[in-house]
């Protein structure tokens, strides 16, 4: 872990990283380092570089620093404080560590070369002045090594052989290797960059997920729309998903754009085999079933997964009072209309065929508020006399036994492919999909769902995949997330 800036590192953030890579199913072993555990030894290798003429302290301002800096077209100007005396610079470099000066007023800067073509190398800094609490080292410190210096020397420490990146550090690389060299280290370590995961309608920079996060725009780190591990495990995504999705795109060394539509297609694989199937009731409306016994309830026999015997079966319980989706049903239906209108039928998934009798209507509003339909006793799923072909099938359930439940749909949280092609609004917010979460309170879900625990998986019957919310939802209050939906277009276009 790299904590050497005491403001930005949180407690909250190591214990995630940690329990997000374990529950991708890797672990670190006895490899648990961070570079606080090195800020005495970064300290020395400091004080050996102002001994060795490589390193001074310097009173410029931030802003007098970035003037002197100089440009890509136009080299840097030294420091006038460039050319203090070894013993000057041990003196005050001493005297910032115990703590004599204001935060911000001098600084430890590498002596390399201010007209560079390379603006890293020219005369970057190594040490600030900061007064802030460290989550490990308390108060101890006032000064802080900069990433860029602590971070070759870290790995230098820890017997790294090779240092991994992404391309954006590749201008740093000359860097990392400086105080390797001029402080004459064996055996040191090799930086390699490597291209960076980009994934379409997505973004990957911390700096901007932070901003979504600060401003309120998502509900957390965790938020399950975010492209986060915690996002996509609180979200339902599974560590094999992930794991096959990385290993199919395997490492590139040159930048490219990876589609959303493979990670989705690995996520529908992996559930499509491990997914409970089961009916859910998404906008619920009233159906009647008016030649059906008041007081009979059947029980019904299921399959929990079709591509997965194994996981066994399930009861249903059939009633006269069901409920379907709202969309299952069009009073006025166009051509190849195949759901349940006045006079057609439908069979309901391992039940019986129905037929539309009538439309119950609210006085006031016009909105239809139930159906009165008829059932074919000789119909029923499975049974010999059961098949009688009609051409839809909807999925349904019991109006006794139904369990009330919250449903989450996602889509995605940026509507452009690419979010950073936008101008004009800070952290590709103009870009912001206004529709990426939909919450449902009315979803009604079959009796069986009373015993959904978090580590398992279920396939809401022509609706998608989805898992318990394991932030918000309890025994008393369900709250399911749709992992993805099951249109995989990814899959299609493969075909295609």
């Amino acid at each position: 872990f790299d904590d050497t800036n005491p403001s930005k590192e949180e407690v909250e953030f190591v214990e995630s990283i940690m329990e997000d890579i374990r529950w991708l199913g890797f672990d670190w072993e006895d490899r648990l380092y961070f570079a606080s555990d090195y800020f005495e030894q970064l300290y020395d290798y400091a004080v050996q570089l102002i001994k060795l003429g490589h390193a001074y302290v310097c009173d410029l301002s931030p802003a007098e620093t970035r003037e002197y800096r100089g440009t890509l077209t136009t080299p840097g100007k030294n420091s006038p404080y460039r050319d203090r005396s070894v013993e000057e610079n041990l003196d005050l470099f001493q005297r910032m560590r115990a703590g004599e000066f204001e935060d911000g007023s001098r600084v430890l800067r590498a002596k390399i070369d201010m007209a560079s073509p390379n603006l890293n190398m020219r005369d970057p800094v190594l040490y600030r002045i900061l007064r802030q609490t460290h989550h490990r080292t308390g108060d101890k410190w006032c000064i802080y090594p900069m990433y860029d210096y602590a971070h070759p020397l870290s790995d230098y420490i820890e017997g790294i052989t090779h240092s991994i990146c992404t391309l954006e550090f590749e201008d740093h690389r000359p860097l990392y290797d400086w105080p390797l060299e001029v402080l004459n280290l064996k055996n040191r370590p090799q930086q390699i960059e490597f291209a960076r995961l980009n994934l379409t309608h997505t973004v990957m920079s911390k700096r901007i997920l932070r901003e979504l996060v600060e401003q309120g725009i998502v509900e957390g780190w965790d938020d399950p729309r975010m492209p986060t591990i915690s996002g996509l495990r609180r979200r339902g995504v599974t560590s094999e998903a992930i794991r096959d999705f990385s290993e199919r795109i395997g490492v590139a060394k040159s930048n490219s754009m990876v589609d959303i539509g493979l990670l989705e297609h690995c996520i529908r694989e992996d559930l499509n085999k491990n997914a409970y199937r089961v009916m859910a009731v998404l906008r619920p409306l009233k159906v009647v079933i008016e030649n059906y016994p008041e007081d009979l309830v059947e029980e019904l026999d299921a399959e929990n997964n079709p591509e997965n015997p194994a996981m066994g079966s399930r009861k249903l319980f059939f009633s006269r009072v069901l409920y379907i989706e709202q969309e299952d049903f069009l009073e006025d239906p166009p051509k190849k209309f195949f759901r349940l209108s006045p006079g057609k039928e439908v069979r309901l998934k391992h039940a019986y065929i129905i037929k539309c009798e009538r439309v119950i209507k609210d006085e006031k509003t016009g909105e239809i508020r139930e159906l009165r339909c008829t059932y074919d006793p000789e119909t029923r799923s499975g049974l010999a006399s059961g098949n009688r072909k009609v051409k839809g099938t909807l999925h349904w359930v019991s109006a006794p036994h139904a369990i009330k439940a919250e449903v989450r749909l996602f889509n995605h949280l940026f509507r452009s492919e690419n979010p950073g092609e936008e101008k004009g609004e800070p952290g590709c917010q103009a870009s912001l999909n206004p529709d990426s979460m939909e919450i449902l309170t009315s979803c009604l879900v079959e009796s069986g769902l009373t015993k959904a625990t978090l580590d398992r998986r279920y396939q809401f019957l022509r609706q998608g995949y989805f898992a318990l919310d394991r932030v918000d939802s309890s025994p008393q209050n369900l709250v399911f997330n749709r992992i993805v939906s099951l249109r995989d277009s990814w899959a299609k276009a493969q075909k295609s």
